[in-house]
């Protein structure tokens, strides 16, 4: 039995910068002209790639491009990708909010879309009223609205507020009794966007559980978009990836995350071998750094307390190894050290003959943010006279956040160390 419940072939989505619609009634008689006499579109041979870093000399662009992929039922598929990927266009697609320049999609059954605060809410009308329209939209019966009335506040936690207009709602109470009705009025498909990014941790979690809930008892089919890397491991099986409104890559949540972070990365490899602004005698110089994760993948973006190996090359002169002294170090954004691994500390000591060596961090505690790596080499002691390299922000690494301690509640992103621990009475 084929139990594919979306379908996505060929999608693609072109808009004209500027301007509303096709842009001219002189474009639309052409368009119309054109289709009277059997030819392809002329427009859909002109536009350029959605990239919102580089200037173009189109006023057409692509914000999808050729998209095509299957949903199972009961899957949950995360959508990842920079902002201006190409991600909302999709949903909205999906959603049956906006129609695809070219290219079909085949969906079974009833869609629910969150895709921004107070989407489907008319603001006049009470959060209850609210309710009974989004289900009656759904096709739904009041007696089946009223089954699930009670749950649906209950999630929400909006009881006291339930009769008066939303549009007196805080964005929080907002979007929290739009995913409640979106996620208990049954329906077959549950798209939603970043909008839980509103919500507090205790909303958030209780939305993922939900989400969790629709599609592993329930059956149905969730589409999820999150720049949260660690929901979307949590909540996913598969992961689309789009870049610059293609499809970059589509499989494994692991593998898809995996990739994205990579493709994203917010620092380009430091040819530290042409770096001139170091310190130092020379004897022994740092020439490359290389930040490998647990999977043995060369990254720059890593979760808090993740496993981390780096990677460092140097080259020296006529000099006894043995007796170098190294530190590698993270900085926060204010240039501070807070973190550092030191050689001699540690009992280790470098071997004549080489020109490589590892530091392995088991669980690098850091938490979310930007950090750079200082890197420091003397000969024999630390005093600045004997000071052989020193580099500052030899790279950069960025810490995602991670609900660590499975309270619920993701890491506070703060620029500093942290250790583990536990609280008792």
């Amino acid at each position: 039995m084929n139990n594919t419940i979306i379908k996505v072939e060929n999608i693609s989505k072109q808009y004209r910068l500027g301007k509303v619609g096709t842009g001219s009634l002189a474009h639309d008689i052409n368009r119309a002209w054109h289709k009277l006499q059997g030819k392809e579109d002329p427009y859909l041979k002109i536009g350029e790639t959605n990239d919102r870093a580089v200037k173009g000399s189109s006023d057409y662009v692509w914000a999808l491009r050729d998209i095509n992929f299957e949903v199972k039922q009961g899957e949950v598929l995360g959508i990842i990708g920079r902002n201006g990927a190409g991600k909302s266009t999709l949903l909205k697609i999906l959603s049956r909010t906006t129609t695809p320049t070219t290219g079909q999609i085949k969906i079974k059954g009833r869609v629910a879309s969150l895709l921004e605060v107070g989407t489907g809410f008319h603001p006049e009308l009470t959060g209850r009223e609210n309710i009974f329209l989004n289900g009656a939209i759904l096709g739904m019966t009041k007696r089946e609205i009223k089954s699930r009335f009670d749950e649906i506040v209950d999630f929400a936690g909006v009881e006291r507020y339930i009769d008066t207009p939303v549009k007196r709602y805080s964005s929080g109470m907002y979007v929290r009794l739009a995913f409640g009705v979106a996620a208990h009025l049954e329906p077959e498909i549950l798209i939603v966007d970043e909008v839980l990014a509103v919500g507090d941790a205790e909303f958030q979690k209780k939305a993922l559980g939900k989400m969790k809930d629709v599609s592993g008892k329930e059956g149905r089919t969730v589409l999820f978009v999150s720049h949260n890397m660690a929901a979307i491991k949590s909540l996913c099986q598969t992961a689309l990836i789009l870049k610059n409104g293609r499809n970059f890559f589509l499989g494994d949540v692991e593998e898809s995350v995996s990739k994205y972070l990579q493709s994203e990365s917010p620092q380009a490899k430091v040819k530290l071998s042409d770096r001139t602004d170091r310190e130092g005698d020379g004897r022994f110089k740092f020439e490359k750094i290389e930040i490998i994760n647990e999977k043995e993948e060369h990254t720059d973006t890593l979760f808090s307390n993740e496993q981390v190996k780096l990677k460092v090359e140097f080259s020296h002169g006529d000099i006894d190894l043995s007796k170098i002294i190294f530190t590698i170090g993270f900085k926060d954004n204010n240039n501070e050290l807070i973190a550092f691994f030191t050689s001699d500390e540690m009992g280790f000591r470098l071997k004549n003959g080489t020109n490589t060596f590892y530091l392995n961090i088991p669980q690098l505690g850091l938490r979310p943010g930007s950090y750079s790596i200082w890197l420091l080499a003397c000969y024999e002691s630390t005093a600045p006279a004997n000071f052989c390299d020193v580099i500052d922000a030899a790279t950069l690494i960025e810490i995602l956040p991670i609900d660590y301690w499975i309270s619920g509640k993701m890491i506070r992103a703060r620029n500093t160390a942290f250790f583990n621990g536990e609280y008792y009475q």
